[in-house]
């Protein structure tokens, strides 16, 4: 029962301050990421939804225009999708950190995470990192997407959309990767959990912009130079403060 406890209520893992630390980092990257990078990913999916429904938007007026772009269900169902991979990812390094006894254990995923993100940051200012890039294969993204094909061009209702936030949650992505490796520091699956909301809410405001601007700005506004500076400054800020914290897990030791 002691680890059931700790998987679901230690929200104090991080230290006094830690998991809103972690949520604000997380925030942030959403928010510099969703410009420089699910902008250009994940708006094809925003487009075709906003596509579909356009007939219905134009007809009520301008307040309803601005809610078809702004795909409520789907973001929500993004949120939902992240939130439970980081509910598995903390709650998962919960266990494993009180199964060892030692709780600084959960500073090698924040020094991971920190990493990561000073590669992001690099990556924005042409450094060239090798890292992983993770795709699908053809056959199976050629078959992902036939399978969610009639959800993604559901002109009406609120469930078609939610479920494919939910679905589309967990394609291979390094950002989300990274996102997750620093939310499994957070020791507990509702800790995780809050952490990786946090990084979903940041990734709405870009995907808002793609469906109301379409293609104009993925190629003019998230991709002007402003726009990458101000992101790999965010990640660099991000991996600093990732790096903080695992030190100041480390030095509580």
């Amino acid at each position: 029962m002691d680890l059931v406890a700790l998987c679901v209520h230690d929200l104090a893992a991080l230290g006094p301050g830690g998991l809103a630390a972690l949520g604000g980092a997380l925030f942030l990257a959403g928010l510099a990421g969703g410009a420089t990078h699910c902008a250009g990913m994940c708006g094809p999916f925003v487009l075709a939804q906003v596509a579909a429904r356009a007939d219905g938007a134009m007809a009520g007026g301008a307040l309803r225009r601005l809610g078809g772009a702004a795909l409520l269900p789907y973001h929500a169902g993004r949120l939902l999708g992240y939130a439970l991979l980081g509910a598995a990812a903390g709650g998962a390094a919960g266990l494993l950190a009180a199964a060892a006894g030692w709780r600084p254990l959960l500073a090698a995923p924040l020094g991971l995470a920190a990493v990561l993100m000073l590669s992001q940051g690099a990556a924005r200012l042409g450094f060239q990192v090798p890292l992983p890039r993770p795709r699908l294969p053809v056959r199976v993204s050629e078959g992902l997407v036939g399978r969610l094909r009639p959800l993604l061009l559901a002109p009406h209702g609120w469930r078609g959309p939610l479920l494919l936030g939910l679905s589309l949650s967990a394609l291979p992505c390094g950002l989300l990767y990274g996102a997750l490796v620093a939310a499994a520091s957070a020791g507990s699956a509702l800790a995780g959990a809050l952490a990786m909301a946090a990084f979903a809410l940041g990734t709405v405001p870009a995907l808002v912009g793609v469906g109301l601007l379409g293609r104009f700005f993925g190629r003019r506004w998230a991709a002007a130079p402003g726009f990458r500076l101000a992101g790999a400054a965010l990640f660099l800020l991000n991996g600093g403060v990732l790096g903080a914290m695992a030190l100041r897990m480390l030095a509580a030791a």
